[in-house]
């Protein structure tokens, strides 16, 4: 899993004056796990920018992460991110 440092400065708020969940734990919000960006979207739910965080990341194009409390992939929103590797062969069963 990669850290990223986020980049505040075409939000509204600058960071050292609000309280945003992604600057608590950063890596959640570009885990590999759909499980943790789950988490991450729930984060999200309170926060002051999301609105403008998602807007911003749709006009960047971030290629991925939670952004706004969606799940961003090659500058869009998904609905949930694949997790690593291929399904298993039993999967049909499972579903």
């Amino acid at each position: 899993m990669s850290t990223m440092l986020l980049d505040f400065s075409r939000l509204p708020v600058a960071p050292r004056h609000a309280n945003l969940p992604c600057t608590e734990q950063p890596e959640l919000f570009f885990a590999d796990a759909p499980s943790e960006l789950e988490l991450a979207k729930q984060q999200c739910l309170a926060c002051p920018i999301q609105a403008a965080c998602l807007d911003g990341a749709i006009e960047r194009g971030e290629p991925w992460g939670v952004w706004g409390g969606q799940i961003v992939l090659d500058g869009a929103v998904v609905a949930r991110k694949r997790p690593r590797g291929r399904p298993r062969k039993d999967a049909a069963l499972v579903a």
